[in-house]
């Protein structure tokens, strides 16, 4: 199976309200493992004409908005209309085909992927007629979730810890974050939930 790994960073979590700063993307092909690095990746940072965004998320991206703020070149920086275009094509040169009203559809995986990032990419121009997400998403909180303690899904820093991580923190790049997924659901490939459970 193939699907691809996306995270998002933005400058609140109202996304009729609030704008996509990041969108990242990994490629993962669960037949053909490659080492995490070299993984096909997708990066881009979006440029708004202005940016309307809480003070916590606008401070936690301190980084990518001094990236934004440059002058010179930069191959990764897109303003929103051309953001869904250009994943497009990145998905088309991986060999993801198109349906039959010519959208690519795929398989999706994120932390919170269908409760926020996909709020998001829903108010990108060209989203459900260029890309557009199937609709079972793979969230990797269903698979680190103590069934028996845990009164809510698990967070991104509980997942990596249950996994074993060395290093348990959240990046909050998305880049990162997306390679920290894919990472997650790894050791579920081999044996699916359903053939472990027993009496």
């Amino acid at each position: 199976m193939r699907y691809i790994s996306l995270d998002l960073e933005t400058t609140g979590g109202n996304s009729e309200r609030h704008q996509i700063l990041e969108l990242a993307a990994v490629v993962e092909n669960t037949r053909h493992l490659l080492p995490l690095n070299e993984l096909p990746a997708f990066r881009r940072v979006v440029r708004h004409p202005e940016l309307t965004g809480t003070a916590g998320a606008l401070a936690l991206n301190a980084g990518l908005l001094q990236e934004l703020a440059r002058k010179e070149p930069n191959p990764e920086l897109c303003i929103p209309d051309e953001l869904l275009p250009q994943l497009r094509e990145f998905l088309l040169d991986q060999g993801f085909k198109t349906d039959k009203k010519d959208c690519v559809a795929v398989t999706m995986a994120g932390k919170n992927i269908a409760s926020f990032d996909l709020g998001f990419l829903r108010q990108l121009p060209g989203y459900g007629r260029l890309v557009r997400a199937e609709p079972a998403m793979l969230d990797p909180a269903a698979f680190y979730l103590n069934w028996r303690k845990d009164t809510r899904l698990p967070t991104m820093q509980i997942c990596k810890a249950r996994a074993g991580f060395e290093d348990d923190t959240v990046a909050h790049q998305a880049l990162a974050d997306a390679l920290d997924v894919v990472q997650l659901l790894r050791p579920f490939y081999e044996l699916p939930v359903y053939k472990g459970v027993t009496e």
